[in-house]
């Protein structure tokens, strides 16, 4: 998954004990200062470089110092969007928003003050109170989300700062932490989370994640991993995500959520949950994608059910349109619970 033989850094993240720790894990990488992590070139605007993006995000790491620090509302998946430790991704899923935010080939960026980072956690987590009384996200604590912009899995394999946040919830009495993953990292089974991390699998028909979900751990692989992290002591919920529109998509994800009861054991169906999340795709996106991924942009790129809408963060967004996208919800988790009755909705999008 990581092949690291260029590493970008702000000049200060050798102040740091994380940053040390990194670059002593590759010590043969080839090192180049930037003013921020934001400002690299060879980076930013990469459209004209897609037939390297693979290599891209596999071989680049870049280093910086967070600087905003920051819990953020959410109320969706979560309570609470925590401060990243992280940013981009080394997989190149073809319908990925993170991109659109550093150029688009976005290797992964980590942020070397985690200790700063967990303490900012702490304090807000600690204003917080208790939870008032159980909601749609936890029916005990607050969730904060701590992975919104990358997948900590593979983060996990350049550095300690996952297991450093796992054991920083695992203190606070009153939350918890959540991220989502499409990378089965076995490592962190060993991080004893006692119950206080959340772990979202993303999961999606095998045929047509072959197709878009491009360098990440396949399907059967996230299933069989399920047993084992509740086991470990994680929460594990499930990410339907996307649900990608098209003909036959119902007896794909019938034939999944079959391949989900029929692999996971009485404990974890015990405490699974589900996020619904519907495909929303890009414009921009879309022309990059043709020049790398054109079959995956087949089934992505949908005009003639797809609308545009401006999300919260100002992207002008494709999504499926408003009145048929919840005849198509509607339709999914009836099949959902057809199949998984024991697998409770908390969230759909």
């Amino acid at each position: 998954m990581l092949a690291i033989d260029t590493i970008y850094h702000e000049p200060a993240v050798e102040d740091f004990a994380r940053g040390r720790e990194i670059l002593a894990r590759f010590p043969e990488a080839r090192r180049i200062a930037v003013p921020s992590h934001w400002a690299i070139p060879e980076l930013h605007g990469n459209a004209g470089s897609v037939e390297d993006w693979v290599r891209i995000k596999r071989a680049t790491l870049v280093l910086g110092v967070k600087k905003g620090l920051a819990s953020r509302p959410n109320g969706r998946s979560a309570h609470f969007i925590a401060p990243s430790s992280s940013n981009g991704c080394a997989m190149a899923c073809a319908y990925c928003y993170v991109p659109r935010r550093k150029g688009y080939a976005n290797p992964i960026t980590l942020f070397v003050n985690t200790d700063g980072i967990g303490r900012a956690i702490r304090r807000h987590a600690a204003a917080q109170g208790p939870l008032p009384a159980p909601d749609q996200i936890d029916h005990r604590v607050w969730v904060y989300d701590i992975g919104e912009n990358g997948d900590l899995s593979v983060d996990a394999l350049a550095c300690d700062s996952v297991r450093d946040l796992v054991g920083l919830f695992r203190e606070i009495p009153n939350a918890k932490a959540s991220f989502a993953t499409k990378f089965v990292n076995r490592d962190l089974l060993a991080y004893a989370p006692d119950g206080k991390t959340r772990i979202r699998f993303s999961l999606m028909p095998e045929r047509i994640a072959r197709v878009v979900d491009v360098r990440t751990s396949p399907m059967p692989d996230r299933i069989a991993a399920i047993d084992a992290f509740v086991a470990a002591g994680y929460e594990v919920h499930v990410n339907f995500s996307p649900v990608i529109l098209y003909e036959g998509w119902e007896d794909d994800w019938r034939a999944l959520f079959r391949a989900v009861d029929a692999g996971i054991g009485p404990a974890a169906k015990a405490q699974l949950k589900a996020e619904i999340i519907f495909l929303t795709h890009n414009a921009a996106l879309h022309e990059v994608n043709l020049r790398w991924h054109p079959k995956a942009e087949a089934l992505l790129w949908r005009p003639d059910i797809q609308e545009t809408k401006r999300s919260e963060g100002g992207m002008e967004n494709l999504r499926y349109r408003s009145g048929w996208k919840g005849r198509w919800l509607a339709r999914f988790k009836a099949l959902l619970a057809e199949e998984l009755p024991y697998c409770a909705v908390r969230y759909a999008f």
